[in-house]
């Protein structure tokens, strides 16, 4: 008898749990690009970049964030990480550009030239940017994007 209660608690917790569902609309995912990077000053054996994101909102609502972090690999290998407190509001339909300051480790550096030597050429090096805006506990969006990255040729061919 003393399972019975146990069960009707958890039957209620689970449909109030499912109906919680229905009241967070579906969202399409946020479309982020990386639209730059400079250089920052850095400590003595670290890199250090601000690497500018443009963020794309096609909802039809706001979203708002506290927080951003992200990690690129390159090569399959980490390369930098980075993490800022910024909050904001990327509008309905809108658009708009975060930065984020992003740390190369000299180790982290020193794995990719070691992973690079075996190489011919430089071009098509895969990369992945893997991130999450932070937006509490139901509103935290993660985000990724890959592609590949070339490094222009002298104008000889040679280096």
């Amino acid at each position: 008898m003393p399972l019975r209660p146990i069960r009707n608690l958890f039957a209620c917790l689970l449909i109030v749990a499912l109906s919680a569902c229905a009241l967070f609309p579906n969202r399409d995912p946020l479309n982020i690009n990386v639209v730059g990077i400079e250089p920052l000053p850095g400590q003595d054996l670290e890199i250090r970049f601000a690497v500018r994101l443009r963020l794309q909102n096609p909802n039809d609502m706001d979203i708002q964030y506290d927080g951003v972090a992200l990690n690129l690999d390159v090569n399959g290998k980490l390369l930098a990480s980075g993490v800022s407190d910024q909050k904001g509001t990327i509008t309905r339909f809108s658009e708009g550009v975060l930065t984020v300051p992003v740390t190369v480790s000299a180790f982290a550096a020193l794995r990719q030239a070691v992973g690079l030597a075996d190489k011919q050429s430089l071009d098509n090096l895969p990369y992945e940017l893997h991130g999450k805006l932070a937006g509490g506990l139901f509103g935290t969006m993660r985000f990724y994007d890959s592609g590949t990255l070339s490094m222009p040729q002298p104008a000889g061919g040679s280096w």
